[in-house]
């Protein structure tokens, strides 16, 4: 069974980050039936941050960790159970600061773990978690895709690496950028985010 990891992580009530990657998650599973989508709200229920209890505990076997270390991974664990098993992951952000929401960098401290979505070998690190198709939803009140404010873009370059390093390599952006330019600059932007993840899911 195919599964589709949909993670949001915008606090906005109104966010098209989320909106627009909902839908495109929804369109994705509409053309696979019997496809489930396993959805994380990260700004709604956000995740613990990694601590001493955390750090330690992964560095040891799973029998070898005491009661609370055992719990201090329980949620971590969980994660990663999530994305090894999607088959797509849609991640919903806007550009905060020049980068991703905090909620989802604190996704990513979980999940990027030693021995579970990567390894060390002699020849440097490999990622353990391959063969998965990512879908980068990223609003934006200013225009980052290109021109010159690109280089301000922290967001999609830091995605593509630490996913990378994962083994995911297979990433595409929807853009949905230059939304305080006006009311209809915000439209055209839509419209055009939400037709690109409409040929995205016709040619899935």
């Amino acid at each position: 069974m195919s599964s589709i990891l949909l993670l949001t992580s915008s606090p906005r009530a109104e966010s098209l980050s989320t909106t627009i990657a909902t839908d495109l998650a929804g369109k994705l599973q509409a053309q696979k039936p019997g496809t489930v989508i396993v959805r994380r709200d990260l700004a709604a229920n956000p995740l613990p941050h990694i601590d001493d209890l955390f750090t330690a505990a992964i560095r040891k076997p799973a029998e070898d960790r005491t009661a609370q270390e055992a719990e201090a991974v329980k949620t971590s664990d969980a994660l990663i159970d999530e994305l090894l098993a999607a088959d797509t992951i849609v991640i919903g952000t806007g550009l905060i600061n020049f980068n991703i929401y905090s909620s989802l960098k604190t996704w990513i401290d979980n999940v990027a773990r030693a021995g579970r979505t990567f390894k060390y070998t002699e020849s440097g690190p490999v990622g353990l978690a391959t063969g998965k198709k990512v879908y980068v939803v990223l609003a934006s009140g200013g225009v980052y895709s290109q021109g010159p404010a690109a280089s301000m873009n922290h967001a999609v370059p830091y995605l593509k690496s630490v996913l990378g390093f994962l083994g995911i390599t297979d990433i595409e952006t929807v853009y949905v950028e230059g939304l305080a330019f006006g009311p209809e600059a915000a439209e055209k932007a839509i419209g055009a985010a939400k037709a690109r993840a409409e040929e995205i899911a016709l040619a899935a």
